[in-house]
């Protein structure tokens, strides 16, 4: 939970970043969480949108987060580049069982299924 100190002496966009930064590095923010929009953070904490802007901007020139235009902002994939796109391709599939309304149940049982099925290779896939 982020919590803005008006009293502290660090700026408020910079006990947003290195709070968002921490919950990052510690996995409360796992890669591809999609992050509230700018005016609803800076609603949710009683700050100004341009705090919050500031710190996303800054956030993602660290390549902490991601912005994907429309579509909103994300925690960014971290890792090697296959552990990347399989983050990236994991956040695109909830997206879309989301978008279907398919719970959470059902969609774990998809995926578990999935990997039970041959793979395109011929042999199925471990973990």
């Amino acid at each position: 939970m982020i919590v803005i100190d008006p009293r502290s002496p660090v700026p408020p966009f910079e006990q947003l970043r290195t709070q968002m930064t921490d919950a990052m590095v510690s996995g409360e923010l796992a890669p591809g969480s999609r992050l509230p929009t700018v005016r609803r953070l800076a609603e949710d904490l009683g700050i100004s949108p341009g705090t919050v802007a500031r710190a996303y901007r800054e956030l993602e020139s660290t390549g902490f987060i991601e912005t994907r235009g429309r579509n909103g902002t994300f925690v960014a994939p971290r890792g090697d580049e296959a552990e990347r796109r399989a983050q990236r391709a994991a956040a695109d599939f909830v997206a879309q069982m989301r978008a279907l309304r398919v719970d959470a149940a059902t969609t774990v049982d998809l995926v578990t299924a999935a990997l039970r099925s041959p793979a395109a290779d011929g042999g199925p896939v471990t973990s």
